[in-house]
């Protein structure tokens, strides 16, 4: 399942991109993430006393990922941190709870979408920015990085996105998992739970479009409604109420939770990371 720590690794990547250096390795934006996490869930007194004997493990984790060169002092965006040796038994425990919630081999393989949204300052209205995915299987850290760039910078539905937008932005990840066998049960899928990816033959032409699990439920629209669109989005054209005359329409669903940070989250955490020297 995604995690924060993954929509981070995301902005990492994005930021990273603007500012001309690498982005922090995903384990070690990971262990960031957890510690920054740690310290909200202990009580007060437990977050004060681990101060001090953190910052040396984050700092060690900057400076790896710091170029040497003319790149910007700003090295980092995500949330993950190491563990202190001299840390109590009782938050040891803590942390290595926090840290088997997003316990994903970067190394393990994962259809993926990067999804960016921009939130409006005035009402919190939320605006699709850029979304791409891809439902071959990469190694994850690669899968993360590669479509965050992708989707900010390549879909061709909107214009590049600038570094004066990052206070706006929003970004979601969705692993992609439990994918079906195709079927002509066009039908055969939930509201809310599965993503529907549909493939047909129009004019000669192969067609196919999908949309991720939330999105039917997120617009409000019934089945039927939800598919009309997917064939316009594919690249159909025929009369709305025409839909089931495509004798070679097959669908394919799969599943997967969205998960989202804001930049004001993601700034957080980088700016209390850098604090920490």
């Amino acid at each position: 399942m995604a995690t924060q720590a993954h929509c981070a690794f995301c902005f990492e990547s994005l930021v990273a991109s603007f500012e001309g250096r690498k982005p922090l390795p995903l384990p070690q934006l990971e262990e960031l993430w957890t510690e920054h996490v740690g310290i909200y869930e202990e009580d007060p007194e437990d977050a004060d006393g681990e101060s001090t004997s953190r910052a040396p493990a984050i700092s060690r984790l900057l400076s790896s990922a710091t170029p040497t060169s003319n790149s910007s002092s700003s090295s980092l965006t995500s949330k993950s941190t190491s563990k202190s040796t001299s840390t109590q038994a009782s938050t040891s425990s803590s942390r290595t709870s926090l840290s088997s919630r997003s316990a994903v081999d970067p190394n393990d393989p994962y259809p993926l979408f990067v999804t960016w949204n921009t939130i409006s300052s005035r009402n919190g209205s939320k605006a699709l920015r850029g979304c791409i995915g891809t439902f071959k299987p990469l190694p994850l850290e690669k899968g993360l990085h590669e479509y965050a760039l992708t989707a900010a910078f390549e879909d061709h539905r909107f214009p590049p996105i600038a570094s004066s937008q990052l206070s706006q932005l929003q970004c979601c990840v969705t692993l992609l998992t439990n994918f079906s066998s195709p079927t002509r049960d066009i039908m055969a899928w939930e509201i809310g739970k599965h993503g529907i990816r549909i493939s047909f033959t129009h004019h000669g032409q192969k067609l196919g479009a999908t949309y991720l699990p939330d999105v039917a439920k997120e617009q409000g629209w019934t089945k039927e409604e939800a598919l009309v669109s997917l064939l316009r989005k594919a690249g159909w054209s025929g009369r709305k109420d025409e839909w089931r005359k495509l004798s070679n329409l097959e669908l394919v669903t799969y599943e997967g939770k969205k998960v989202d940070l804001s930049y004001a989250e993601f700034k957080e955490w980088r700016d209390a990371v850098k604090s920490k020297g």
